[in-house]
């Protein structure tokens, strides 16, 4: 089945490769080396097929996402973090949605943009990358034209994104530590650091700075999150150095949202709040570093 799928698509060269991966998976840095296709599962907890929690306008991402018609999300279930302060633990790590084709994400997509959204903002890809590019071929030849998000953890590698280039516009990653211990011991990556970074790289390298258009849209370009943790755990400002670095004069969003979620309550250092002179500070560095804050 997964076969005759990918005989009816319009010729893509990156496609074959991804689908290539997923027989031994190494699309992430977690490389499991399971057969996706015949229902193995690694870490991510999903096999060939994409599995998809909610999709629909969302209004709460940044304004230059969002816009009048809100960014349209389309949320998969899975992760290949294991982020012990998720705040989205309700989608990637409860087991919910159901298994969608590419053609059925591709329809999605389509669905989306008919009703007005800004864009089609796929959450938690990095798992799924090979039944999302499938979907965006199959979605561009059905008409799909508003930007492709690729909203991400940060945790990929950058081989599997150099397979996605010409197929996202945006790419929004997160950028969750700078201190390889601190990822280790509340993500399970202690190569976080090393990793995102030669991502971020990559992603810049194929599309480059944030590009709005007249009405304050994306349509191009790369914006990089940033959840400040308490106590300064990620080392945040090392890691706006590292995107400075990497990519001059990125976007980021310095989000100052962290609460206690998921299992943050076993681990004392988790179980408190920011204090909001830091986000302050933190913005303040980062314009100095050159990068241009988003909102």
């Amino acid at each position: 089945m997964y076969n005759a799928r990918m005989s009816t698509l319009p010729a893509h060269p990156q496609l074959q490769a991804l689908r290539d991966i997923v027989t031994c998976c190494t699309l992430c840095p977690r490389k499991c080396r399971v057969n996706r296709t015949i229902g193995e599962v690694g870490r991510c907890g999903i096999g060939a097929e994409a599995v998809v929690v909610s999709a629909g306008a969302h209004f709460g991402e940044e304004s230059c996402l969002s816009g009048p018609g809100g960014s349209g999300t389309i949320f998969f279930a899975g992760c290949n973090l294991a982020c012990v302060f998720c705040q989205n633990a309700d989608i990637s790590r409860s087991g919910k949605g159901q298994p969608v084709s590419a053609e059925g994400l591709a329809t999605l997509a389509l669905e989306l943009q008919r009703h007005g959204c800004a864009n089609i903002n796929f959450v938690t890809p990095t798992h799924v990358a090979h039944a999302m590019a499938e979907a965006i071929v199959r979605a561009r030849a059905g008409g799909l034209t508003v930007p492709v998000v690729y909203n991400s953890g940060g945790y990929d590698l950058a081989s599997t994104l150099r397979l996605l280039e010409g197929l996202i516009e945006v790419y929004m990653p997160d950028f969750k530590w700078a201190d390889a211990q601190a990822a280790g011991a509340y993500s399970a990556a202690p190569d976080y650091p090393q990793v995102a970074r030669e991502a971020l790289e990559e992603m810049y390298r194929q599309v480059g700075p944030l590009v709005l258009d007249d009405r304050g849209l994306a349509t191009r370009g790369v914006l990089v999150r940033h959840l400040v943790m308490p106590d300064d755990l990620a080392a945040s400002h090392g890691v706006i150095d590292i995107v400075a670095d990497a990519a001059p004069g990125c976007s980021i969003n310095i989000m100052a949202q962290y609460h206690p979620a998921f299992h943050d309550m076993e681990y004392p250092a988790l179980a408190k709040t920011t204090d909001p002179a830091d986000i302050v500070a933190l913005r303040d560095y980062a314009r100095d570093r050159g990068l241009r804050l988003v909102d």
